[in-house]
């Protein structure tokens, strides 16, 4: 995700920052002016179009177009933001049930058992992990060893996060057998457990369910044949004024729809997508100064 001062105008306006839309459409938009410029030439110097032609009343009809482009545009760029903002409410969610999870453990768990907490205190920060690169259709390797529970177990799972909740769930339910943990200590610990797995599915259901197909090729081609259509209306009253105007409605119009495909899926590595790389690391910190886990720690 890019870090930025939001009150700073000139740095937004004069520098092209790798994520920025320019940059992608730059080839594009060269396309477009060198297409209008041709149109012009035709209808200018070859057919010779005059201010009386008939042509001159498409500009009217592009008008009419260019509002329906404009509300079907707002729509794609809404419904993109909702999932990136549902997204980033859900990442908000996991660290603060990771949170709660481990001060629970760490007030729960008698003080002799280190294992169980060294346990935790890496589980917790791991579950966010594996989830972070599943969801990026990743494997995770990385998750640390302890208790049976290894680098080469983890890295052939089809499912990572539900993995690693199973085993979370394994452990809470040897303490609860063993009486290490009350009936209701242990009520407790699997509903944080329960709002983990709610997290990734609402994670799941916003990654599989992309922009139906058919809306988003609509859009696309709209803005296609918008685009390409503009020179025929327009030359006729702006002359080559015509040339920039194109390539400047075809960058608005295109970087609008670049900008929400980029954000419809906020999982990935992409610039405006989510900081989940900071958010797992935030998690594993947190776990691991929440949850005292060593003698030295716990003297």
């Amino acid at each position: 995700m890019v870090n930025y001062n939001p009150k700073d105008w000139l740095t937004f306006i004069f520098r092209f920052h790798k994520a920025d839309t320019f940059r992608t459409l730059t080839p594009m938009m060269i396309t477009v002016g060198l297409y209008a410029l041709v149109i012009a030439e035709l209808e200018i110097d070859i057919i010779h179009i005059s201010e009386t032609s008939s042509l001159k009343n498409f500009s009217a009809l592009h008008t009419l177009i260019g509002f329906a482009l404009s509300m079907l545009l707002v729509f794609r760029t809404n419904t993109a933001y909702e999932r990136w903002w549902e997204g980033r409410k859900l990442w908000g969610s996991l660290v603060n049930n990771s949170r709660a999870m481990a001060m629970k453990i760490e007030v729960m768990l008698p003080a002799n058992l280190i294992e169980d907490r060294f346990f935790f205190a890496t589980m917790i920060g791991n579950y966010a992990d594996v989830l972070r690169t599943h969801l990026r259709n990743q494997k995770n390797s990385s998750a640390i060893e302890c208790d049976g529970f290894s680098k080469a177990e983890i890295k052939d799972i089809v499912h990572q996060p539900n993995y690693i909740a199973t085993k979370i769930f394994e452990r809470i339910n040897t303490l609860y057998v063993n009486k290490k943990i009350s009936n209701e200590q242990y009520l407790i610990l699997n509903n944080e457990m329960t709002a983990y797995i709610d997290v990734c599915g609402a994670c799941e259901r916003i990654k599989n369910t992309p922009i139906p197909f058919s809306y988003s090729s609509f859009l696309k081609k709209f803005i296609f044949f918008y685009v390409m259509t503009l020179p025929f209306g327009y030359v006729v009253s702006l002359k080559y004024l015509m040339i920039p105007l194109s390539i400047f409605i075809f960058y608005v119009l295109a970087s609008l729809e670049l900008i929400a495909e980029e954000i419809e899926n906020p999982f990935g590595t992409d610039d405006n997508d989510l900081p989940t790389d900071a958010i797992t690391k935030s998690i594993k910190e947190n776990s691991l100064i929440i949850i005292k886990h060593s003698n030295k720690e716990l003297d």
